[in-house]
């Protein structure tokens, strides 16, 4: 069973468009409004792929009760923390050359009891959890510290955790020893702060967040593929996609296949790039069944190209 924590989430709304022009009208070919956050995505993977889950999350007003309610239509266990302020809303334009505009709204302040009520509710749903997955921003009210305590906690209680998030609280984090870390390609040149412009830049940039706490690094490379970083081996992989519909929770979808798959070792990692290959086949945040899934087209190896020039460098 995998415990989902998302501190932010969100009401998502996806709008598929032909072109994105300033200042003109613009008609959707398409529109989705999905619950959001990088942690609920987790949960909708998980749940799509016939595993338990449960999606701890703070929720208020009008936005957070339609996302709880979305979450149970699909059949996803809803652990809400009820906040005063209202849930944030979110939309992303996707346009048909597979380029993605988001403006993410920055959510309401958590008070003081309602912070401690968020990790309470995290330490008793997660008593017979496999895993725990510690998912995206933090909302103001919590401190970049709070991840790292989470983190702390959940190793005292036996759980392993996966952490993806970014910036101070990722770093903080860093020091407890979270069992998975899952940053994007931006994310780890931010944690070490230089550029990454091939692959080798990454696996070093990978080893180094080991180097400072963590025992697994999972990094998604976008077009270039995933890395996986342990202290028994290092593994690359890719994916074969013919055409990118939408890359929203594409990220989140590989770190439940990863889950899914145990959270360790190159099966792992080939259950990761699967399932973010098959979202970005979807619409929207769609989240892939084992049905959409095409482990044929994944490749996984040891021998990591580390002169590989990313298609997408990080300045």
């Amino acid at each position: 069973m995998i415990v989902t924590v998302t501190p932010n989430p969100s009401l998502d709304r996806t709008y598929e468009v032909p072109s994105l022009d300033r200042g003109e009208v613009v008609r959707a070919t398409g529109e989705r409004v999905d619950p959001g956050g990088k942690g609920v995505n987790v949960s909708r993977a998980v749940t799509a792929a016939g595993r338990r889950t449960v999606a701890v999350l703070p929720l208020g007003g009008a936005p957070g009760a339609l996302v709880a309610d979305l979450l149970d239509a699909q059949g996803i266990e809803v652990a809400a923390v009820p906040v005063g302020g209202a849930t944030r809303s979110n939309i992303a334009l996707a346009e048909t050359d597979g380029v993605l505009t988001k403006i993410n709204a920055p959510g309401p302040e958590l008070t003081a009891a309602e912070r401690e009520l968020l990790l309470e509710t995290v330490r008793t749903r997660s008593r017979d959890a496999d895993w725990i997955a510690c998912c995206g921003s933090l909302p103001r009210g919590l401190a970049p510290s709070w991840y790292a305590d989470l983190v702390a906690r959940a190793h005292t209680a036996g759980v392993r955790i996966a952490l993806d998030t970014s910036g101070p609280a990722l770093l903080r984090a860093l020091r407890e020893r979270p069992d998975v870390v899952k940053p994007n390609a931006e994310e780890l040149a931010q944690a070490v702060g230089r550029p990454l412009a091939t692959v080798g830049d990454a696996v070093k940039a990978a080893e180094e967040l080991r180097g400072l706490g963590a025992r697994t690094v999972l990094a998604s490379l976008g077009a270039d593929g995933q890395l996986l970083v342990t202290d028994t081996g290092t593994w690359y992989g890719t994916a074969r996609v013919d055409a990118v519909r939408s890359n929203v929770g594409a990220g989140d979808a590989s770190l439940a296949g990863f889950l899914i798959a145990g959270g360790t070792g190159p099966d792992a990692l080939a259950s990761a790039i699967a399932h973010g290959a098959a979202a970005v086949r979807l619409p929207g945040s769609v989240m892939p069944t084992p049905a959409d899934l095409d482990p044929a087209a994944v490749t996984v190896t040891a021998e990591v190209p580390v002169d590989r020039v990313l298609e997408e460098p990080v300045p």
